[in-house]
């Protein structure tokens, strides 16, 4: 069967590619300022954070409980949930990233290995922002994500969609491909059959509009040199325009899966 599933060849095992993500622009792990887009990107991010908590209180059904966010960066969406009655726990693979976290937000993160040793069926909400799709073990990863959610719990994750018309214009320039960094790239298709082999259900999905804008931004600059601010802008917004009546075609998708 087509599951629509790509992903990257030869990527660098799990120790290996740590080096990868050393960039000091790579500001999930740096929480930089440097360079306009990046200064972009902090700014839409806190406007972002408050609509990821209200999201996740809409399909919980709660205005606290227990999270647990599997690659927390430096801890801004963790910060934003904790001081607002959350009982949050975070896993990261990078130690800076950790430390930042800790530093800037007074958020204590602990290692992505010890996501198999949490205990099943306590959390509420189990979030993944941009982060399936930079896991080795992706089986292992939803299985046990599966086993550790609570009765009634949701699981949200969000990933790029090579579907979009954002792509369909940069085409092997798409920021959003990251290679060597993603090692899947992901289409709805491949999320319903992935996740319904796990036994767990799309019950909704949700675009991230923001990520039109900055995927195409990111990916102008590596097609031709440099950032072309109109013609991303315009593709951002014409990849957006493609989607309003079918966010499966989004640059990226926010999916709400349930046991």
């Amino acid at each position: 069967m087509n599951c629509t599933l790509r992903f990257t060849q030869d990527v660098p095992d799990a120790e290996s590619i740590h080096a990868y993500y050393k960039s000091e622009n790579y500001i999930s792990h740096t929480d930089t300022s440097k360079g306009l887009v990046n200064r972009l990107y902090k700014t839409i991010r806190k406007r972002t954070l408050v609509q990821k908590r209200k999201l996740i209180e809409h399909i919980t059904g709660r205005k606290s409980g227990t999270l647990l966010d599997v690659g927390s960066g430096t801890g801004a969406f963790l910060h934003e949930m904790k001081s607002n009655d959350w009982n949050v726990t975070g896993l990261e693979p990078d130690t800076d990233a950790i430390s930042i976290a800790k530093k800037n937000y007074g958020v204590d993160l602990m290692s992505t290995n010890q996501l198999f040793t949490l205990k099943e069926n306590s959390f509420d909400a189990i979030t993944l922002w941009h982060v399936l799709e930079h896991v080795h073990q992706l089986q292992a990863y939803i299985k046990q994500l599966k086993s550790l959610l609570a009765e009634g719990g949701k699981l949200i994750i969000a990933v790029p969609n090579y579907t979009s018309f954002d792509e369909k214009k940069y085409k092997e320039y798409w920021a959003a491909y990251d290679v060597p960094r993603h090692l899947y790239h992901f289409s709805p298709k491949a999320m319903e059959t992935l996740m319904g082999s796990h036994g767990l259900k799309i019950i909704g999905k949700k675009p991230m509009w923001y990520d039109s804008f900055y995927v195409s931004l990111l990916s102008s600059k590596y097609k031709s040199g440099g950032t072309k601010w109109i013609s991303a802008a315009w593709n951002g917004m014409l990849s957006n325009l493609k989607s309003l009546n079918n966010t499966g075609k989004c640059s990226s998708v926010i999916y709400i899966i349930s046991k």
